[in-house]
């Protein structure tokens, strides 16, 4: 095989690797969507089910933690631009950075499958926000919400660990793996 061919190879190599990173970012994006036309009345200011996070589950075991922090992060900026205002921007960056560095760390320790880890994602998403907004307002009594929001957090966490763990067996050998 000739240098330019090796060169083609690894540049459609890039290229599908790109494509399959923005379908993900596509991907976060519609279910942070369609997660906002659904109305939780019963639950807790802010509470949400955390649907975007199946794309960063899936992206961390299939395609590594680079590409699920990208995703992550540029789908919290999109949303936010797209459908919310800079605070929530400020607020989901917040939970999205703390939830990712935990479920990265429960992954790289090798003692927790997908469930695991997104149970820990979901419930320190909600910390994170929780934190953020206790130093906005500059008041710790926010702090009353974290019982309820630890336990949405790890009910959605485990529900969609679930999910990722399903569409992972379906779709073996259909994506690209790194």
């Amino acid at each position: 095989m000739t240098e330019k061919e090796k060169k083609g190879i690894r540049a459609r190599t890039r290229a599908s690797e790109a494509a399959y990173l923005g379908m993900m970012l596509a991907f976060a994006l519609i279910l942070g969507y369609a997660e906002s036309l659904i109305p939780l009345v019963f639950a807790v200011p802010g509470m949400k089910l955390g649907l975007p996070n199946l794309a960063v589950l899936l992206l961390l075991f299939r395609s590594g933690p680079k590409e699920a922090f990208l995703v992550n992060v540029l789908r919290i900026m999109l949303s936010g631009f797209l459908f919310g205002s800079l605070s929530s921007i400020l607020y989901s960056l917040a939970g999205g950075v703390l939830s990712f560095s935990v479920m990265l760390l429960g992954k790289k320790t090798g003692r927790f499958g997908v469930c695991g880890i997104s149970i820990a994602g979901g419930v320190m998403h909600n910390v994170g926000q929780l934190a953020i907004a206790a130093v906005v307002v500059e008041s710790g009594g926010l702090f009353y919400y974290l019982p309820p929001l630890l336990a949405a957090g790890a009910v959605t966490g485990l529900l969609n660990g679930i999910v990722a763990e399903q569409i992972q067996k379906r779709v073996q050998g259909h994506l690209p793996e790194k």
